[in-house]
């Protein structure tokens, strides 16, 4: 949230040097205050899980919000029921004619596959092609990061040898430490990762649109971001529980058909059955709070009806 100060106090400029988010006595009695409007696609199979993960995070805040949580018709869910989807999902025909603050796009368990083979792939690029003029800012995780980085900016995604799994070490570029979805931000920071595919640097380095603004040495790119805002792109899993690759892994180990992979930096001394080392958590609030106060909160028109089609 914002700090009110007196207009001509001498700090002011000190603080907005600093990226400090301040708010004069003249905007703070003539501003219109509103409930944000989120908009979030789970793909996610478990979707119950989702909701909780993405609600903890998003609570993180004093700004009031109003979430509808949409899902795709073109794909039949098997591990929710009816009911579930009937009570608290929409479909995007229920909500194209509204406008958002902004919109989250989940991961999905289909990595291994072409983006054209998923059966939801029409629907979805009509969702994203709709969010250019109604949306403001969308932040898009794991796979719906990789899926988006191909549909708005034709970048491939590459099939690795290994499943990436496990809490990797990150480090932010210095060089960008000035925008504000890093603040607060150490330049070292872990963050999950569970995927089959990755997203090349050097790809992402040709589109002058992007900054790649935090990676890994071992897990590749992380966070990418537009230079307007208007798009965050997250390759791993901020918003995982403490034990979700805990989860992941007992369920793969139980299956003779996929070859397992113990995630990394994990366990206490790499032994499944010690404790789970948590490291991350703090940047995943962090990173979800920034996006909304800074790039939602701050930016979006009161009218959403003023919102501008972006590229």
């Amino acid at each position: 949230m914002p700090i009110k100060i007196p207009d001509n106090l001498p700090a002011a400029q000190i603080l907005k040097k600093e990226n400090i988010f301040i708010m004069d006595e003249t905007r703070a009695t003539t501003q219109r205050i509103r409930p944000l409007k989120l908009l979030i696609l789970n793909i996610m199979p478990t979707k119950i899980v989702t909701e909780t993960q993405l609600l903890r995070l998003l609570s993180n805040s004093p700004l009031q919000m109003e979430v509808d949580w949409i899902h795709m018709l073109s794909h039949e869910s098997k591990n929710v029921s009816k009911e579930h989807l009937l009570a608290f999902y929409k479909t995007f025909d229920d909500i194209k004619d509204n406008r958002y603050d902004g919109l989250i796009i989940t991961g999905a368990p289909v990595e291994k596959m072409d983006f054209k083979d998923v059966d939801y792939w029409e629907e979805l690029t009509q969702l994203l092609e709709w969010s250019k003029s109604h949306v403001f800012s969308s932040f898009f995780i794991c796979w719906a990061a990789q899926a988006t980085l191909h549909y708005f900016y034709n970048v491939s995604k590459h099939l690795l040898d290994h499943k990436l799994t496990g809490v990797y070490l990150h480090h932010t570029n210095v060089n960008k430490m000035n925008r504000k979805i890093l603040r607060g931000f150490d330049y070292q920071f872990y963050a999950p990762h569970s995927r089959y595919t990755t997203v090349s640097k050097e790809d992402i380095e040709k589109i002058e649109e992007l900054d790649i603004l935090a990676e890994s040495d071992e897990a590749g790119v992380y966070i990418v971001g537009t230079k307007d805002g208007s798009r965050f792109f997250i390759t791993g899993h901020p918003e995982y529980d403490p034990d979700t690759l805990d989860k992941e892994y007992r369920r793969d180990l139980a299956n003779p058909d996929i070859e397992s992979e113990m995630p990394k930096n994990y366990y206490l001394n790499d032994d499944m059955n010690n404790e789970i080392q948590v490291k991350w958590r703090s940047h995943a609030y962090l990173i979800f709070s920034n996006w909304l106060n800074y790039y939602v909160y701050q930016e979006t028109p009161y009218n959403l009806d003023e919102l501008k089609e972006r590229k």
